[in-house]
């Protein structure tokens, strides 16, 4: 068989990834390749354009919000002419402005600011490249877009208006372990989804996108593309 692994942000940022990876490669049988977040978006790319198929050639954007980066591509078939990774992620906001384990208007606006921030430089030359169709991929924003279509508070596209009517229902449940309530998110997600938020609020409002598709596929795709 023929496999290829990698290691993505939490690899590339962990302390300790030299004696992780030996344990991890003789376990696998196989190395561990550690790729940059340059590399990790333009294989993100390579996948999201296999699954969503565009007879008009047009210009993608492609936003993968992962633990503990989010990466943003441009596209245009199989060309990738403009890929920024921003360390930000559903896991480190979460851990970052929502470990008190309340959800409130001022931990989101906190986090959604940072996320604004974070996003400065590719705010300014992104829109320069331009698109014209916006899509998402990877489990948080698979995850938004199931709690808005099951919650009623949104559609199949991810709009801004609806972004906030869940971060305002995210508000009126008050607590991190309530959000087990909510139709369409999976156990494992529940302390994640709020910081995985946050960031999609911010890439939206930062890159002023009116609405985002979403793929079904992303890096493990593009890998084995």
């Amino acid at each position: 068989a023929s496999v290829r692994a990698v290691g993505t942000n939490t690899l590339r940022k962990a302390k300790e990834s030299k004696s992780f990876l030996k344990k991890a490669e003789e376990a696998l049988g196989h190395p561990i390749e550690i790729i940059s977040g340059r590399e990790e978006g333009r294989l993100i790319y390579v996948g999201v354009a296999h699954s969503v198929f565009d007879a008009q050639g047009r210009k993608r954007l492609v936003v993968d919000i992962g633990g503990g980066s989010t990466e943003v591509i441009i596209g245009k078939e199989f060309d990738v002419p403009a890929v920024e990774s921003h360390y930000m992620g559903c896991v480190s906001f979460s851990k970052k402005f929502f470990s008190d384990g309340k959800l409130t208007r001022k931990n989101f606006t906190k986090a959604t600011l940072a996320a604004r921030q974070e996003l400065v430089k590719t705010s300014t030359t992104f829109p320069k490249v331009g698109w014209e169709v916006a899509l998402g991929a990877s489990g948080t924003i698979k995850a938004i877009q199931s709690i808005l279509v099951e919650e009623g508070l949104g559609s199949l596209g991810i709009t801004l208006p609806a972004l906030y009517r869940l971060r305002d229902a995210m508000i009126d449940l008050g607590e991190v372990d309530a959000l087990e309530k909510l139709s369409g998110l999976k156990a494992e997600r529940v302390p994640v989804i709020a910081g995985g938020l946050a960031v999609l609020i911010g890439v939206f409002e930062g890159l002023d996108i009116s609405e985002m598709k979403v793929s079904d596929m992303a890096l493990r795709e593009g890998v084995l593309y």
